[in-house]
């Protein structure tokens, strides 16, 4: 695996940042800022997709993909991903597409191993075994329905 000062990341890059999302960085706390490599600063380029399951302040600027779901300690296609994958990037269609090969795929799954949830008992395993996705506001499972108010799609 690369890091953002390897050799191998330039500009024509997509960065990754996996394991932050509801379960995988329990909480989802703000952890998705990835600054750009030096050496592609360097260029006086200033912007490359990123794609993460994090979320992170709207302070941030250029082109970021984030609270991809199911997040990557769930399992999702992000946990998949390896160096050198080709992906596909359709923001107005709101599609994000990993090129790769579903045996592939399916090579990758079978050997994946889901991260261990950070407590063996009390509420963070409580959380970690009962939140749900980004995509429907990383609430609990048990709660859906009981508060006499739906939770709105945009509402995290």
């Amino acid at each position: 695996m690369s890091t953002l000062d390897g050799g191998d990341v330039d500009e024509t890059c997509v960065l990754v940042l996996k394991n932050c999302g509801p379960k995988g960085y329990p909480g989802m706390a703000e952890v998705g800022n990835m600054g750009l490599p030096p050496k592609v600063l360097a260029k006086r380029i200033k912007d490359m997709v990123r794609v993460s399951d994090a979320r992170m302040s709207g302070t941030a600027y250029a082109t970021v993909v984030l609270h991809t779901a199911p997040e990557a300690a769930a399992g999702g296609p992000l946990a998949l991903v390896e160096n050198g994958d080709m992906s596909e990037l359709d923001a107005a269609g709101r599609r994000l597409h990993l090129d790769v090969p579903d045996p592939e795929l399916e090579r990758r799954k079978a050997s994946w191993t889901p991260p261990s949830p950070p407590m063996q008992g009390g509420y963070q395993k409580l959380y970690y075994d009962h939140v749900l996705q980004a995509d429907t506001g990383a609430d609990l499972d048990f709660l859906v329905g009981c508060r006499g108010a739906e939770v709105a799609r945009d509402s995290h």
